[in-house]
């Protein structure tokens, strides 16, 4: 417990004023050795010395005055420029808009030549695979067995094709043909697919035609209702080295296309009749039906026997985006199958959850999804009440597993409802089955005509070819074609699509010009962002799309939230506001001005953003006509220069297109300068804004050199380095021996202190960052450097802009024992140890001679400690305070000296987490006991076939054979996505300075804490802990793992963030044929077959290993 007293506050209560006296009288008090801790007005004293030296320093060295003296006299080889915001957005919305539009018009072309073809291909019984010339794609894929042998490949009839790299596609391809996927499961020589072939052999014209149109299209693909996917350019699948499970039906960005959005309710049968296989089965139908929902959609999910009940916190419908169908996915696991079968109890639950009008939901499709191992009830009084006769809602039945009950109950549900009867009775058949529904929902959009012809962007997502980050433009692709009486075909052909590469978009928005701490974003309807700096996901092979909300890119306040709404509702505006940031690095939170402005990006539906701090309205744009003067500057590039005028680090920027990037600063340099030899900074292949920025910040870094740092003595003031940065790209480095140790970016708008520097007033202090684990530094052989720098501010014409950021780096072990003496009672002239107490004559204890007995520190406003008069805590600079004297630190939270904010961040990798096997009982091996085995009627019967599906796709389910779910195309265990929790700590506005008590029980410990003026540092002296009672809860500020279901996603659903859906929906056409409603499934194995492939089952069961998913398109 801390009893407070803050200087200057007057305390109108009786208790807190016994508490200011007590604090006044142990203040006063002398210890027993004859020391008393130091008075208020002393160490004020001391930290105004502490300033002035800190001052003193920079203004020596850091070169402010003079570097604002070098640019005003440069003045006529720049001018400064305006970044007006709305002329910024509109410009880069209408880019933006015309790359999409010139993608848009190769869809639209592509969609109608593939309508075209089908109308008039003629249907062929008789057609065999060797009639067909394709490329397969799987063709010239190798795939490796679980024991790692090579599997033999499947015979084919592929085409050969010779393939050359492409750097637009960063891989290599063939322009002369398109390539074929066939999905794993899909019988290639099957009829239906071999006529599939046959029509969209046609498209490759249409492909090459587009290419020739715009060089610049990227992947064309047709995704297929038959599974089959054709893409252009030719080139060999990306697949895993196990099963491919890619199917084009199960993408995103097929599934968008297809249908539109849906309110789905799934319920399920845990009767007790329901048991062993069967629920398992269901369970998998689940995970694979959610597997079909995007973010447009909403979804819950219940089980129900007597009573129907949710099966998890969802008490409504919810997004079905990836953290809530993770919830799903994990309280599916938790049913089990007891009591007995009502239906009416599921469906009054179902239809009760999509007549909710209180809650965010897609309102469009509604549908109701059962399954169940059967029953006779066919509830018709329960549709009678809720769906007759419109019949709004579409019901599909599902039944599950092997059994003989009736299924026509199953049936007439369906039929009634508009929906369609499926029938699972093993996991073979659970894929195709769960996805099939889309048919059904397509009908209305194929029936609108051109009215559905609408084209939808997709979310980021990780594209399966290589190619990075994209997003789709999608149409689906109706079937034109119609039966003896004339009337229209209902079924959607497949979905068109055309990949844009983000890399693509980013280029056509501004970067160096709005500075280090400008940028540009865009979200979707969804609020999902589709550029933002910090859009950087570390999963680079999974198959969900990347929803990184805009809220959660940045730090969430009411003005984002009202900026977001406005952005997704496509209005344009502008705020100015005051709002809270991360650091680069993630350990600083600082309270920053930004002005947003914004704008639609029409016909699309996205909407585009531009974030620009103050100082970045105005900037400068060299303009070295001279070319003497070119060439005078250039030469302080060159390594031999570096001896005397400092190492210089040259940020890593496309200055030119044939400049070969680097990631080896050295190498980059010595890139550039060859290059430089061959070109001009005027060549038309070199961005001449950035090349003549370059140079002119390396000739005035140069004179800053040449007036300040040469002059001076850097160990006079404990000094390894001086430096300077500015937004040209240019760091400076003084001596050039302060190169090797130099561990900061070379990218300065990448570089956590220079953003720091230009946002914060004075001078910014940065020590190495240590973390928990830290534990051993050799002082002796590694110097250890504390950054201390500040931003250049310029006023010219009435214009202000912060060009650059200058600094020191100081000495740690020599600037802790000058920290001492700044905090001590004696002056310059005074000796150490002259000074004499007794008992008799009370002497204030200082921060050198009693450093024993007071702890002294200055701590930055991240909480991380950066000077100490503690030779102990100095291998600890760097470490969050807490981690040094966790009792201290507390108090200082406590005492509101610091704030908190903790946030989450959802781009994260983590190593996989071990589980046991033996909670997952849905996941486990069903192994025939001997007498099954000795049965001849078990071996032919469904259950066998059945068992040998359950291998077959527990190949394929990563999760079907085992309870740890792997990413990754290796049998090793991989990284996969998780979400970290950060804490960040600043300061809070208190006052500055303040006294205050801990309260240890027996004993008590004073301190006193003092911010100090013009910088980022609180400076802190206390009492040492002297009894064990001060032991204080450890504040955490290390980024940690989330626990599970954190966030509580049960309690963010209640309060859903602002979304809009498609604009469009097609949910009813009055001529719809409903007469085709379900069928069943069945297939009649061999007695030989079976036998041998149980037995490998019974083989595989215990020694076979998972199988990843598969790579996303």
């Amino acid at each position: 417990m801390a009893m407070a007293a803050p200087t200057g506050s007057a305390a109108p209560v009786a208790p807190a004023l016994c508490g200011h006296l007590a604090l006044l009288l142990l203040l006063a008090v002398p210890a027993a050795h004859g020391y008393s801790f130091p008075q208020q007005h002393t160490m004020q004293y001391w930290a105004r010395r502490l300033e002035q030296e800190i001052d003193g320093v920079m203004r020596i060295f850091g070169g402010v005055q003079q570097l604002r003296g070098i640019y005003n006299e440069n003045r006529n080889l720049f001018e400064v420029k305006e970044n007006v915001p709305r002329k910024l957005v509109e410009k880069v919305a209408g880019d933006i808009e015309s790359l999409l539009a010139k993608k848009v018009r190769a869809l639209k072309r592509l969609a109608n030549a593939a309508e075209k073809f089908q109308k008039a291909h003629h249907w062929q019984d008789n057609i065999r695979e060797e009639d067909i010339e394709y490329y397969d794609s799987k063709a010239d894929t190798e795939y490796d067995d679980p024991d790692g042998e090579e599997i033999e490949r499947e015979k084919s009839n592929s085409l050969k094709l010779e393939f050359t790299d492409d750097a637009n596609f960063k891989t290599k391809v063939n322009y002369s043909y398109a390539a074929v996927q066939i999905p794993t499961d899909i019988y290639k020589g099957s009829t239906v697919i071999l006529n599939e072939l046959n029509w969209t052999q046609a498209l490759e014209d249409v492909f090459i035609e587009n290419r020739k149109e715009d060089p610049s299209l990227l992947w064309q693909v047709f995704g297929s209702a038959t599974g089959v996917t054709r893409y252009y350019p030719a080139t060999p699948w990306r697949a895993p080295n196990k099963i491919d499970l890619y199917d084009v039906r199960r993408r995103p960005w097929y599934i968008q296309g297809a249908s539109s959005p849906k309110d789905m309710v799934i319920i399920v049968d845990v009767s007790g009749s329901v048991s062993g296989l069967t629920l398992k089965l269901m369970k998998t139908s689940v995970y694979e039906m959610l597997d079909t929902l995007s973010d447009d959609d909403y979804v819950n999910v219940a089980s129900f026997n007597e009573k129907a009940k949710p099966v998890s916190c969802f008490k409504h419908l919810v997004q079905a985006n990836i953290r809530n169908k993770k919830v799903f996915k994990e309280d599916v696991q938790g049913m089990v199958a007891k009591g007995t079968t009502d239906y009416k109890a599921g469906f009054e639950y179902a239809f009760d959850q999509l007549q909710n009008s209180n809650i965010t939901r897609a309102n469009c499709n509604k549908m109701i999804m059962m399954f169940t191992d059967g029953g006779e009830d066919r509830v018709q009084d329960v549709f009678e009440k809720y769906n007759w006769p419109n019949k709004t809602v579409r019901v599909f039945t599902f039944s599950v597993g092997q059994h003989n009950y009736d299924v026509t109950p199953l049936q007439w549900m369906a039929c009634a409802n508009k929906g369609y009867y499926f029938e699972i009775p093993s996991i073979g058949a659970i894929r195709i089955n769960t996805q099939e529904y889309l048919d059904v929902l397509g009908r209305p959009m194929v029936l609108a005509g051109n009215r559905a012809k609408q084209v939808q962007w997709t979310n980021v997502y990780q594209d399966a070819l290589g190619l990075g980050l994209v997003v789709t433009g999608t149409l689906p692709v109706f079937n034109l074609t119609e039966d003896s009486s004339d009337r229209k075909n209902q079924l959607i052909l497949g979905v068109m699509g055309i990949d844009v590469a983000l890399n693509d978009i980013k280029r056509l928005t501004p970067r160096y010009n709005l500075g280090a701490n400008g940028y540009v974003f865009a979200i979707d309807l969804n609020g999902y962002v589709l550029l933002h700096p910090n859009l950087q996901p570390q999963i680079i092979n999974f198959r969900e799309p990347v929803t990184l909300d805009f809220l959660d890119a940045e730090l969430e306040d009411e003005n984002k939230e009202e900026i977001r709404r406005s952005m997704i509702d496509g209005n344009d505006g502008q705020r100015f506001i005051k709002t809270l940031i991360k650091s680069l690095d993630e350990q600083y939170i600082d309270e920053v001005f930004r002005t947003y402005t914004w704008a639609p990006i029409k016909s699309t539906n996205y909407s585009l953003g531009l974030v620009l701090p103050p100082y970045s309205t105005y900037y400068i744009q060299a303009n070295l006509s001279d070319q003497i003067l070119q060439v005078k500057y250039f030469e302080y590039l060159l390594p031999n220069s570096f001896e005397s005028e400092g190492h210089v680090f040259i940020a890593p920027r496309e200055y030119c297109k044939d400049l070969d990037l680097s990631d080896n600063n050295t190498e980059f340099l010595e890139n550039f300068i060859a290059l430089m030899e061959k070109v001009t900074p005027d060549s038309k292949q070199c961005d001449n804004f950035l090349l003549h920025n370059l140079i002119l910040d390396t000739g005035i870094t140069q004179q800053l050199v040449d007036r300040v740092w040469k002059d001076q003595d850097l160990n006079t003031y404990s000094l390894l380095a001086v430096f300077a940065a500015t937004d040209g790209g240019i760091t400076r480095v003084f001596p050039n021996k302060a190169a090797d140790d130099w561990e900061e970016e070379p990218e300065p708008f990448n570089a956590s202190f220079y953003r720091r520097s230009l946002d914060n007033k004075g001078y910014i202090f940065k020590p190495p960052y240590r973390d928990a684990g830290y534990r051993e530094l050799d002082l002796e052989n590694n110097t250890i450097g504390i950054l201390v720098s500040t931003a250049v501010e310029l006023s010219i014409g009435g214009k202000t802009l912060k060009p650059a950021v200058v600094g020191v780096k100081l000495d740690l072990e020599a600037w802790a024992e000058k920290f001492k003496v700044l905090a001590s009672n004696r002056t310059d002239r005074d000796q150490l140890g002259t000074r004499r107490c007794d008992p008799l004559t009370s002497c204030e204890m200082d921060c050198e001679a009693n450093n024993k007995d007071l702890i002294c520190v200055l701590i930055d406003d991240g909480g991380f400690l950066v000077l100490s008069n503690q030779e102990d805590h100095w291998y600890q600079v760097g470490k969050f305070f807490s981690e040094v004297d966790a009792n201290l630190m507390s108090a200082l939270y406590n005492n509101s000296f610091y704030a908190r904010k903790e946030s989450y961040d959802f781009q994260s990798v983590c190593a996989p987490e071990a589980q046991s096997n033996t909670g997952a009982a849905p996941r486990g091996v069903f192994v025939p006991t001997v007498a099954d085995l000795l049965s001849l009627a078990w071996w032919t019967s469904a259950a066998a076939w059945s068992l040998f599906q359950q291998f077959l796709y527990g190949l394929t389910y990563s999760s079907w054979f085992q309870t740890e779910e792997v990413a990754g195309d290796s049998m090793e265990a991989r990284e996969t996505s998780c979400i970290m929790k950060q804490t960040q700590y600043y300061f809070s506005t208190v006052n500055a300075t303040y006294n205050a008590i801990i309260d240890c029980g027996n004993c008590s410990r004073l301190f006193h804490a003092q911010r100090l003026a013009n910088t980022n540092l609180l400076f802190v002296v206390a009492d040492k802990p002297l009894c064990s009672q001060c032991e204080s809860v450890k504040l955490m500020q290390a980024e940690v793992r989330a626990p599970p279901r954190d966030p509580n996603q049960c309690e963010l659903v209640d309060r859903p963030r602002y979304r809009k859906g498609p604009h469009i929906c097609f949910d009813y056409n009055a001529t719809e044929d409903t007469s085709d409603c379900g069928r069943g499934a069945s297939f009649a194995p061999s007695l030989g077959v079976l036998l041998s492939l149980q037995l490998l089952l019974l083989y595989s069961s215990a020694s076979r290993h998972p199988l990843p998913p598969a790579a996303c398109l």
